[in-house]
């Protein structure tokens, strides 16, 4: 039976605050095989690891009254938001923010560090992942890969923001020898990119969505990006035959988001009624793993890691 890919889900976003440079170093200590910094856009054009273009959900911009008459309402894909948002702010500006955990009611132990750490560019993470792919290579270790996500590319690019360029030159200034992978839920951007690199591109699917035809898919990307519900039926534990699918139209799948909390899991593999307890996360991995998933994005992934191994 194959092992899929470990893909640390915005760093090892199951313990410290996501998306920071502790973050994606304690996914590495764990044994994760791709980083994922979801990608957003400054004001003056650089790339940061956030996962929302609103920036009070994990970071202390809220207590901030230089910034205070910043919050707005904007749409963003469809969806009206209020906030402060990321295109508003320069990078020397985002420097005196500092990151908080998402999830602070389920994660007092990541909350814990709220504070503590810096918003990382893009081009940090790939200066630090090339540090430690230098070490492995020393050490006759596999290269950690990096699995960036262009974040609203139509948003942003409606703002004078385009995100594909610095992204492309980040990767030609900095990749080195990590293994890449590019996603986005945007084809358009998708087939932008497929017409300017030849690094494996990745179609995230919404789940809310309908399922795109797979061998329209297959002619720009190497994969597909679905919830692991698509995969899994999570009252059953049942493959749904996706994997197979995908497969015959020359695509891999991977799958988000294994997260070991009770709230996030299937209902098949949650135990006792605390959001927050872990439940079996072993089990869902087990089932994804029987369906044939070519990589999974994961919370904890040393978690993951220890269970692939077992299986």
């Amino acid at each position: 039976m194959k092992r899929p890919l470990v893909i640390a889900h915005r760093g090892a976003s199951g313990d410290l605050p996501e998306h920071t440079l502790p973050a994606y170093a304690l996914a590495i200590l764990q044994g994760a095989d791709y980083i994922e910094p979801d990608l957003v856009i400054t004001r003056d054009g650089v790339l940061v690891a956030r996962h929302d273009a609103e920036l009070s959900a994990t970071t202390d911009v809220a207590a901030h009254a230089a910034f205070a008459a910043r919050r707005k309402r904007q749409m963003i894909d469809g969806r009206e938001l209020e906030g402060w948002f990321i295109e508003d702010f320069t990078l020397t500006e985002l420097r005196t923010l500092r990151a908080r955990e998402r999830f602070a009611e389920l994660r007092p132990h990541s909350a814990a560090h709220d504070g503590q750490f810096a918003i990382a560019t893009f081009g940090e993470i790939l200066d630090f992942l090339a540090t430690v792919n230098a070490a492995r290579r020393d050490a006759g270790r596999a290269p950690v890969g990096v699995y960036p996500e262009t974040k609203h590319p139509t948003h942003f690019r409606a703002r004078g923001l385009p995100l594909e360029p610095p992204l492309l030159a980040e990767v030609q200034r900095a990749l080195a020898d990590a293994p890449l992978f590019i996603q986005s839920f945007e084809a358009a951007n998708l087939i932008a990119l497929r017409g300017e690199c030849e690094h494996p591109l990745v179609r995230l699917i919404d789940p809310a969505g309908s399922m795109p035809e797979l061998a329209q898919v297959a002619t720009y990307a190497q994969a597909i990006g679905v919830h692991k519900d698509a995969a899994v039926d999570p009252m059953s534990g049942a493959a749904t035959g996706l994997v197979e699918r995908a497969y015959a139209a020359g695509l891999a799948v991977h799958v988000w988001t294994v997260r070991a909390e009770n709230r996030f899991l299937g209902a098949r593999w949650r135990q006792g009624d605390d959001p927050a307890a872990w439940g079996d996360i072993a089990g869902e991995i087990a089932a994804l793993i029987a369906a044939g998933v070519d990589g999974m994005f994961c919370d904890q992934p040393g978690e993951a890691r220890r269970i692939v191994h077992l299986i």
